[in-house]
């Protein structure tokens, strides 16, 4: 039940998931013609940076333990 509650194989993945839907999602809306191309493209461009943002984050965290697991 505690693997449940805390995201199972899914814990941490969730920027990554409302990043990859929120893009679908402004395609979707684009091909159906709620948007304009500018709105759509607006909106792909910051989801992909929040996704790329945070990408680049964990790779400096890791590094940092790395670094820091070498000192001891």
């Amino acid at each position: 039940m505690n693997k449940i509650i805390l995201g199972g194989f899914l814990s941490g993945q969730r920027t990554y998931i409302i990043s990859t839907v929120g893009i679908l999602s402004a395609i979707g809306a684009y091909l159906t013609g709620d948007t304009t191309i500018f709105e759509a493209l607006q909106t792909i461009f910051m989801l992909g940076g929040i996704y790329f943002l945070r990408k680049s984050g964990e790779n400096k965290r890791k590094t940092q333990w790395k670094k820091s697991q070498k000192n001891f």
